[in-house]
């Protein structure tokens, strides 16, 4: 609703936009967990919050006519800019990108550093606790953003508004994370 409400997109090119996150997501997945085993979860975790921050941001500051000026042709997830012309890289593509990455960063190391600051008797615990919470955020992120666009008369770009506070919040908590880095194995 993004796409078609603030960016002015067909519903199929929107989906075809918001594919890059995911895309770039599968992408950086295995990097993010090298790049954790280098620098440390916590601090790779922190990366990643504070970048999807900066990406958030940007996408509500940016004017929507901005977020479409074409970069780069890309055949299989950029978006037509032009009725039957070629399919193009968007500057709202580059930050997904860069979304896509940094929620690597976060997400592929999450469930390990959980795992990590418990013992093999609580680690079901533990695993259903971070499940309980990634759950119950999915459930009512949605729902605060819509709250957030009617009591805004319509404005979908507020979400890009929320969405950082919550990721400052938990970086925040992140902060205060003292355990559940790697051990290193010989």
């Amino acid at each position: 609703m993004y796409a078609k409400n603030h960016l002015g997109l067909h519903e199929g090119d929107g989906a075809t936009l918001l594919s890059v996150l995911p895309l770039f997501f599968v992408l950086f997945a295995i990097p993010s967990g090298f790049i954790a085993g280098k620098i440390g979860r916590r601090t790779t975790i922190s990366i990643g919050l504070i970048t999807l921050t900066i990406m958030l941001v940007l996408l509500y500051v940016t004017p929507a006519k901005a977020l479409l000026t074409g970069i780069a042709p890309l055949p299989l997830v950029g978006i037509p800019l032009v009725e039957g012309g070629p399919r193009m890289l968007t500057l709202a593509g580059v930050l997904l990108i860069f979304g896509g990455a940094a929620w690597a960063l976060i997400n592929i190391n999450s469930l390990p550093m959980i795992v990590d600051l418990t013992n093999a008797a609580r680690i079901g615990t533990f695993t259903g606790l971070y499940y309980l919470f990634s759950t119950f955020s999915a459930i009512v992120g949605p729902n605060v953003n819509g709250w957030a666009i009617e009591l805004t008369g319509g404005n979908y770009n507020i979400i890009m508004l929320i969405s950082p506070l919550f990721m400052m919040v938990a970086l925040w908590l992140m902060l205060g994370v003292k355990r559940g880095e790697a051990s290193q194995v010989n």
